[in-house]
């Protein structure tokens, strides 16, 4: 039992120790692609990560989901981001309707989850 765990422990220490190199290569991408480093820069970046992930199938309890969802997800944002910056929408109602997608996602989860309880 104890192997297993340290071998837990291990795997749990590179996920976050991957994930913070990727996190940094994309922030060197980001600052070299605008050709600014500002701490302001990437403000709304998680509402569009947790929406991309809702949007693709994940759970608001968990343990659903997969990985191709999530990609799908984050095209559907991204197409959806760039369609508004295109058609001149402001940077506030841009973030306004992107929270009303995720609240849409969350709203029909919840909605599938009780109704698949109500069915048991």
């Amino acid at each position: 039992m104890s192997a297993q765990l340290n071998r837990a422990r291990k795997v749990t220490f590179w996920v976050f120790a991957i994930m913070g190199v990727l996190a940094a290569l994309a922030g060197i991408v980001f600052a070299a692609r605008i050709n600014l480093a500002n701490p302001t820069n990437g403000n709304t970046f998680e509402l569009d990560a947790i929406a991309a992930a809702f949007i693709g199938g994940a759970a608001v309890t968990g343990g659903v989901g997969t990985v191709v969802g999530a990609m799908v997800g984050g095209l559907i944002m991204a197409v959806m981001s760039n369609g508004m910056q295109l058609m001149g929408i402001d940077q506030s109602i841009q973030s306004v309707v992107k929270g009303l997608v995720l609240l849409l996602a969350v709203a029909f989860d919840v909605y599938n989850k009780r109704r698949a309880n109500a069915s048991r």
